[in-house]
């Protein structure tokens, strides 16, 4: 099997590395002498946010891959991440670490359905969060993240009527900030929608003095119990600018990493899942680990591209996003 057959079947590179190597050591060789920048989600394992060269959620990565002038963008995230990426700096080479680190909401809006569903409402524009695919984007009049959402919607007229998608609790969420009653993709995603309300009602019961904050992909169950729900910048600028001293968080356990390096002094107890473990991981963005990263930098490959016509579809969308965001001061 080649190097090529193996990515299609694994979706990374799988060859031996030295066990004697210092992995941070060569990955900052490799930076210089590619001039490669790493881009990496706060939901990614420690050791790849420590190394990476900036760290976000979805508008800061995006934000970064747009003003870059590194010739290589290493995506530590997952795919609709490095295509966002790639659509921002089509003639840079863009890599992610694992092909097959993908996002079950992007999978919930298969761009053919949504076209249709898109059909039964020629007077509304489509507002889409940027988790979903390159094709979806390229559907779209805006794109929006979970920092700017409420922000984006409030910026158009009252009397635009607007698609939403594609996750539902995050519409909802936006609905409710803005009295806007907007038209709802069906779509989650699997690690906000499984946080257990009982178990997380019973968890505040042993921690009284604890801060509930909350991701708006939550559920609205969920939401209602938080003392905070927000973006994962926003949750984790909470923590800094709280006087509370714990916190239980409903999002993605890796943001709790960067939690705690900005707060030392504080406890956070990640919301409990309703099923056997104890965090809530998400699987697609773990599958990235820093033996990957380094292959990945190594070989240049895998890399993620993306179709000119579809670049230039979705790259308006982005734009109009990021244009609106500055103008906002986000």
């Amino acid at each position: 099997m080649d190097i090529f057959e193996e990515l299609n079947v694994k979706g990374f590179i799988d060859e031996p590395i030295d066990p004697s190597l210092d992995l941070f050591d060569e990955i900052e060789k490799l930076k210089k002498e590619k001039n490669a920048v790493i881009l990496a989600h706060y939901y990614q394992e420690p050791d790849i946010q420590d190394i990476a060269d900036y760290i976000g959620d979805s508008l800061g990565l995006s934000q970064q891959a747009a003003k870059t002038d590194a010739e290589i963008i290493v995506f530590a995230g997952v795919h609709f991440m490095a295509e966002t990426a790639k659509i921002l700096s089509p003639y840079k080479k863009v890599l992610l670490p694992d092909l097959k680190a993908g996002c079950s909401l992007s999978d919930s809006c298969p761009p053919h359905l949504f076209s249709k569903f898109k059909e039964n409402y020629p007077d509304h524009i489509v507002i889409t969060y940027v988790n979903c695919s390159a094709e979806l984007k390229a559907l779209s009049d805006i794109v929006c993240t979970s920092s700017n959402a409420v922000q984006i919607v409030d910026s158009l007229p009252k009397d635009q009527k607007i698609i939403f998608g594609p996750d539902r609790n995050l519409g909802r969420y936006v609905s409710k900030m803005t009295g806007r009653d907007m038209v709802l993709w069906n779509g989650a995603c699997m690690v906000h929608e499984i946080f257990s309300l009982q178990r997380i009602v019973k968890l505040k019961e042993r921690h009284p003095e604890a801060k509930f904050i909350a991701h708006p992909e939550c559920e609205e169950a969920v939401l209602k119990l938080a003392d905070y729900a927000g973006s994962t910048t926003g949750l984790l600028k909470y923590t800094q600018k709280s006087d509370a001293k714990e916190f239980i968080v409903a999002t993605e356990s890796g943001i709790i990493h960067q939690m705690e390096k900005a707060n030392p002094d504080k406890v956070f107890i990640p919301a409990p899942p309703n099923n056997t473990c104890a965090c809530n991981d998400c699987p697609h963005m773990k599958r990235n680990t820093l033996e990957k990263l380094y292959l990945c930098m190594k070989n240049e490959i895998p890399e993620v591209t993306v179709p000119m016509d579809i670049i230039e579809k979705a790259r308006r969308p982005i734009e109009r996003m990021l244009e609106i965001s500055e103008r906002l001061g986000l």
